[in-house]
């Protein structure tokens, strides 16, 4: 699965620990954005598309640590 940094960083910040968990996070994010928040809307919507087309134990080795925390 090729994550962009940004999808795999706005992932570490949702991160609930499973993967169903992260895409209801990120899920329930984006109805909350504002309309000139499409960026993020996008990034969001394809982040969320890779995360339904990995497995759990694709998601439990990725390294979700924002880069912030480093």
């Amino acid at each position: 699965m090729n994550l962009t940094f940004d999808e795999q960083q706005l992932m570490a910040i949702f991160n609930t620990g499973t993967r169903e968990g992260t895409i209801a996070a990120l899920e329930k994010m984006s109805t909350e954005l504002e309309p000139d928040e499409s960026e993020l809307r996008e990034l969001t919507t394809s982040a969320v598309g890779k995360l339904r087309a990995m497995t759990d134990e694709e998601y439990d080795a990725l390294d979700l640590v924002p880069d912030f925390l480093d």
